[in-house]
C-alpha cells in the first residue's frame, strides 16, 4: 500500500458509504479535521483503499490485489475490513487478533445525574489541555493532540474543585450523521455516575448540532455497555475488527 494524499482520493461513495455509525464515521472525521492518512495499492484505479486515523484503519476493496507485506503500514493497528480480508491479514503479521465489537446508536433521552458536590461538568475549552493530556493519549488521538480536542468543543469533562479532571467525554469521529463518542473515568472517581454525567451532556450537544451519538465498545466490556444503555444508547449492530501485531517476513500474495 502506498500513501496518497487526500486530492488524489478517488469518489468515495462505493469505498466508504457516508452517515455510518459507528467506525464508518471515522472517513468522514479524517476528510473534516485532516487527522487521517489515505492508503491504495496504487494511485490510478486502485482496487484497495484504506483509511488510518490514530490506530484505526478501514480497509476495503480486492484483496487479491494486494502485494506480499502491503498491509504492514498497519501493524500495531485496529483494523476493520470485511471478512474476505482475513487470509490477507493473518500472511501480513505475526499476529491477528479477532476482537468482536459493538455499535450503539442513541435513542432515549436521559436526565442529566446528580454529581458529588464540588464537581462541576462542564464543556471543555483550549485551556484545558495540560489536564486533558494525562487522561490517556486515546482519548485525543484522533484530533492529533490534547490542544486540537480541548479547543474543538466537542467534549465534556467533569472537574473537581482543585481543576482537576476526573472523567471526560469526547467526540473521537465526527461524521456528517453521528458522532462517535468515547469516554474515559479516573479510577479513583469510578462508579460516581460521572462518566454518565459528561455522556449525557455530550450526547445532548450532538443532538443540538443535527447529528446523532453512536458508541462502539468491545463485546466483553461489560461496565462500557452498562453505561451506554443507562445513557439511552440502544445495540444496533456488531462487527469484528482485527489487532495486528509486527509484520510478518513469511507474507504471501492473496492469489485471486
Amino acid at each position: 500500500m502506498i500513501e496518497i494524499l487526500s486530492h488524489q482520493l478517488p469518489t468515495l461513495t462505493r469505498w466508504f458509504p457516508a452517515g455510518a455509525a459507528g467506525p464508518g464515521a471515522l472517513v468522514e472525521h479524517a476528510l473534516a479535521t485532516g487527522h487521517g492518512r489515505w492508503w491504495a495499492d496504487r494511485k490510478v484505479r486502485p482496487r484497495v483503499l484504506a483509511v488510518s486515523c490514530a490506530d484505526q484503519v478501514l480497509l476495503r476493496g480486492d484483496p487479491a490485489a494486494l502485494a506480499p507485506g502491503a498491509l504492514a503500514p498497519f501493524a500495531h493497528s485496529y483494523v476493520e475490513a470485511p471478512a474476505r480480508f482475513g487470509a490477507a491479514l493473518h500472511s501480513a503479521f505475526d499476529r491477528v487478533t479477532p476482537w468482536e465489537r459493538m455499535v450503539y446508536v442513541h435513542q432515549q433521552h436521559v436526565g442529566m445525574p446528580k454529581v458529588p458536590r464540588g464537581v462541576t461538568v462542564r464543556r471543555l475549552t483550549a485551556d484545558d489541555a495540560p489536564t486533558l493530556d494525562p487522561q490517556g493519549a486515546w482519548i485525543h488521538s484522533t484530533w492529533g493532540s490534547p490542544a486540537a480536542l480541548s479547543a474543538s468543543g466537542y467534549g465534556w469533562a467533569a472537574f473537581e474543585a482543585d481543576g482537576r479532571m476526573a472523567a471526560v467525554a469526547v467526540t473521537r469521529f465526527r461524521g456528517s450523521a453521528y458522532e462517535d463518542l468515547a469516554v474515559l473515568t479516573h479510577p479513583d472517581r469510578r462508579r460516581e455516575r460521572l462518566a454518565l454525567a459528561c455522556v449525557t451532556a455530550l450526547t445532548a450537544d450532538v443532538a443540538a448540532r443535527g447529528r446523532t451519538a453512536s458508541w462502539c465498545c468491545s463485546r466483553d466490556n461489560r461496565a462500557s455497555r452498562l453505561l451506554a444503555w443507562t445513557a439511552g444508547f440502544r445495540l444496533v449492530r456488531e462487527y469484528v475488527h482485527h489487532v495486528t501485531g509486527r509484520p510478518s517476513t513469511r507474507g504471501t500474495r492473496i492469489a485471486a
